[in-house]
């Protein structure tokens, strides 16, 4: 008889620069967060959040963007329609709240990270990508009775930077991480998919919004953040433990 299998997605976004020559002191932190879903799952996230576009917009074109939706720019100036915009964010908090997914996020604190190895060290954009690599992969190892294939979806960001992240890649694939070795990659079947912004790929702006509440976090633990009370309760957990917010070092 044969195993079923299943596919399942990586969305990974960023929040923060990740560059250490300069420091912004008030966003110290590079942040990178990967929402994990099953490719059925993600098609039900999906049909929500074109629902949203089509209601507001009356197209699914529309590209949600965390830093335009906050500051209503763009095709969000509508959101100064202050009506619109608690409908708009009663029903994204929704879709957020009740989508099938477990969030995995990688922060580095760039300021301990630049005093303990420099800042000509590692690219900090792979190591965090590692971190989240292997915690998708603990996540996985919890489904049991199905072969499962794991794709990690990420946004271009530029020819040099693609073909420098595709080279880490390849060097994880071949070697696996601290954690995880390369045959448990292997057994996933592991890849990774550029994609265009203009692709309009709902995962990832999904991502997007959900990767700056919990870069807050980080930053300011103890200040009030509703958006990551919404959050939290997604955020992969292993034993009692916060398993799915790794923040080095």
């Amino acid at each position: 008889m044969s195993i079923p299998s299943k596919k399942y997605f990586l969305f990974i976004d960023e929040s923060g620069d990740h560059g250490l020559v300069t420091l912004d002191t008030s966003f110290p932190v590079f942040l990178l967060c990967g929402l994990l879903t099953s490719e059925d799952n993600y098609s039900d996230l999906k049909n929500n959040i074109n629902s949203i576009k089509n209601t507001f917009w009356g197209k699914k074109e529309v590209i949600l963007h965390s830093r335009d939706i906050r500051k209503c720019e763009k095709e969000f100036q509508i959101l100064f329609n202050l009506e619109l915009k608690s409908e708009f964010y009663k029903r994204i908090n929704q879709v957020i709240e009740e989508g099938k997914y477990r969030i995995l996020a990688s922060a580095i604190n760039k300021e301990k990270y630049i005093k303990t190895y420099g800042k000509l060290s590692n690219d900090v954009y792979e190591l965090a990508l590692s971190f989240i690599i292997e915690r998708a992969i603990f996540s996985l190892d919890e489904i049991k009775g199905i072969t499962k294939q794991l794709e990690i979806v990420i946004e271009k960001r530029g020819k040099k930077e693609d073909k420098k992240l595709e080279e880490h890649f390849q060097r994880l694939i071949a070697r696996g991480t601290g954690f995880v070795s390369a045959e448990r990659l292997e057994e996933v079947n592991l890849k990774i998919t550029f994609k265009d912004k203009k692709e309009n790929i709902n995962g990832l702006q999904l991502a997007d919004l959900v990767a700056y509440p919990i870069a807050r976090y980080v930053i300011e633990p103890k200040r009030a953040n509703p958006a990551f009370e919404k959050l939290e309760p997604k955020i992969y957990k292993k034993n009692g433990k916060r398993y799915g917010l790794k923040i080095f070092p």
